[in-house]
């Protein structure tokens, strides 16, 4: 049935060609050219116009028009502008598709007429509802309000002229999230009440990109952020890995600060993220037992994603519609997740932003750090977390030092690391060379004065010490005793790595008071001594390790029962510390998978520690480098970087 009518000075072509709706009490799930879609029940706007014409057309329950948004003046906006409209959509924003141009509602920007040719091309894309307003006014009315709606892809209602944005489902295929998320009254969120048919993986829906512009005070405008699920955001639940202490405790009435920070900016939280149990390490498959692991979307996929910032890791890793990840860092989980999933990751210096609202491991050492696959997203993040507290510079360290590098490489994984070592070298204009910190710690006054000959017998116990006994008395001991008096005397069910560090904490084998005084001589010795603060370049040095070297660490293998989370390394100078260490991402290197029988591929990455407060110079390095060419902003996908015809990883 098509028909033409003039009303309220706007011109319509009907064709009754809609979308097919499933409907619930909470919104819609809606497929558009074989794509589902979210519509909220809330709408956005409204047209304000009669749609009786369009009420005859239509058949009880298909009332949801697919309708796109755009604006421009009227006297230049012609042919040209519109399918260079079309395509700017289709290339910006995922959400947006052809689907769409059931209905088009252009806003001038001047009250000039319509251009001649314009309707005639409209016409072009033949059996569709087109509706064109002449109107100087980038709003649209209702008798009782005006309000603006942005560029992009909506629903219009054929019974009520409502508007409603349109929000596209993607299956979480890789097990990364723990539910999708939507915005809702009063700043809570609820729990997103949308599925793909015939999809078992959870859904998530993203807002189309065209509805947010960035500004000064919104730089995250529009990203689309995935929460780890130890965060509170309020309306939803906080499951912590635990289906008992999911069950057990209510929705949150507050926003963890750190998700705050983010919202407030103009990120969109789409979905909360799985975390191993109590953000304890835990190795898939077997150490995982109320959830199952995420998978590794790198290589064959079947690589352990690390812990416990393991969600944020795999949807980052796996998702080109997921911007950013908020995740928490204690002893390596946000670097070690970023490493393995072939992204940018950052532990903090600590005390950055406060962790309010926030599951404890050890809130000596936890920290709020992010995961992502662009350099500029996440120096914009870390911008707005860590506000006024990170320290300004004005040039970047001339001194750079690595520990662990090959002085040659004898494998591709080891040459990329190098390659980029020595392009490192020449951004900076500096050559590098190996830091020796066991030595300088041996041959120090706090050796002597500790009889601690070597960093290990200081340091060794130090970081289970601490995590295990902060967090049985923060979180273990009162969850057990609220779960029981709730379940008549019961004790919940608690993971095996948990449940053995818990056992330890409880123990007397070593006290909180000697954790804190070995990890207070370390912190001391190490900013004061190796890498202490600079006035121009914030940090007198850099200090650089591989992160990864496109190692498999295979999800179907067998494992031993837990042991204690005992030893020294480099990775551990950031968390005894409090200075930051952050995940570059600077390739991809093959291996010979025993799981496909086949060459694939993955990351290559280098951590950086800089001096305590100078994690803005990591971030601006990393954009810097980014920009220049020297790192590449990882694709999502079983492989970060795709050869072109001339050879080139892209």
């Amino acid at each position: 049935m098509f028909s033409s009518f003039i009303n309220g000075g706007i011109a319509v072509l009907a064709y009754a060609s809609l979308a097919t709706a499933i409907s619930s009490s909470a919104g819609r799930t809606v497929n558009v050219d074989g794509t589902f879609y979210y519509v909220p029940a809330t709408a956005v706007s409204s047209l304000g116009v009669s749609w009786n014409e369009l009420k005859v057309a239509t058949s009880s329950g298909d009332d949801l028009i697919p309708m796109t948004v755009m604006s421009g003046d009227f006297s230049t906006f012609d042919a040209s502008t519109l399918n260079s409209a079309i395509a700017n959509f289709t290339a910006e924003d995922d959400v947006f598709s052809r689907g769409f141009l059931q209905a088009v509602y252009l806003i001038s920007t001047t009250p000039s007429e319509l251009h001649a040719n314009l309707t005639d091309t409209l016409s072009t894309y033949g059996n569709k509802l087109f509706m064109v307003s002449a109107t100087s006014n980038s709003s649209v009315s209702t008798t009782d309000c005006t309000v603006a709606i942005p560029n992009g892809p909506y629903f219009v209602s054929a019974y009520t002229g409502s508007i409603y944005q349109a929000f596209r489902l993607y299956s979480d295929f890789e097990g990364a999230f723990t539910e999708g998320t939507i915005g809702a009254e009063e700043g809570n969120y609820s729990t997103l009440s949308a599925s793909i048919p015939g999809v078992q993986s959870p859904t998530i829906g993203v807002p189309s990109r065209l509805y947010y512009t960035k500004t000064k005070s919104q730089p995250l405008a529009g990203v689309r952020v995935g929460i780890k699920d130890i965060y509170d955001v309020a309306g939803t639940k906080r499951g912590c890995g635990s289906r008992a202490y999911y069950d057990l405790y209510p929705e949150a009435n507050k926003t963890a600060l750190a998700v705050q920070r983010i919202i407030d900016a103009g990120g969109i939280i789409v979905g909360k993220m799985k975390t191993s149990q109590f953000a304890n390490g835990e190795a898939a498959t077997a150490d995982w037992v109320d959830y199952h692991s995420p998978f590794n979307p790198r290589g064959e996929g079947y690589s352990d994603p690390s812990s416990s910032s393991s969600g944020p890791g795999a949807g980052i890793g796996a998702y080109q519609w997921l911007d950013l990840a908020l995740g928490s860092d204690t002893g390596g989980s946000v670097r070690n997740p970023a490493q393995v999933n072939g992204c940018y990751g950052n532990r903090p210096t600590h005390d950055l932003v406060a962790l309010t609202n926030v599951m404890p491991l050890s809130p000596l050492m936890d920290t709020a750090g992010f995961l992502t696959r662009d350099a500029d997203i996440w120096k914009a993040a870390g911008e707005i977390l860590y506000t006024s507290n990170l320290t300004t510079f004005t040039s970047f360290p001339k001194t750079l030092y690595t520990t662990g590098f090959p002085v040659n490489a004898s494998t591709e994984a080891e040459g990329v690391l190098l390659d980029f070592l020595v392009k490192l070298e020449g951004f900076l204009n500096t050559t590098s060379s190996v830091l020796d910190y066991d030595t300088m710690w041996s041959t120090s006054a706090q050796a002597n004065s500790t009889s601690a000959p070597d960093l290990s017998s200081l340091l060794a116990l130090t970081y289970p010490t601490l995590i295990t006994k902060q967090q049985w008395e923060l979180l273990g001991a009162p969850f057990l005793a609220d779960y029981a008096a709730a379940n008549d005397g019961r004790t919940p069910f608690i993971d095996p790595v948990p449940e053995f560090r818990w056992g330890y904490g409880k123990s007397k084998n070593t006290t909180l008071e000697d954790g804190i005084q070995n990890k207070t001589i370390f912190k001391d010795w190490w900013n004061e001594s190796v890498m202490p603060k600079n006035a121009e370049t914030c940090s007198e040095n850099l200090l650089l390790y591989p992160g990864t070297l496109a190692t498999p660490n295979y999800r179907n293998v067998y494992l031993d029962p837990p042991s204690l989370p005992a030893g020294w390394g480099v990775y551990n100078i950031a968390i005894f510390a409090g200075v930051p260490d952050m995940v570059v991402p600077v390739g991809q290197a093959p291996y010979n998978s025993t799981i496909s029988n086949h060459i694939e591929y993955l990351p290559v990455a280098v951590d950086i520690i800089a001096a305590p407060g100078c994690d803005a110079v990591i971030f601006e390095l990393a954009s810097q480098l980014q920009a220049a060419g020297i790192t590449r902003a990882p694709k999502a996908g079983s492989t970060m970087y795709r050869r072109d015809v001339g050879g080139r990883l892209e």
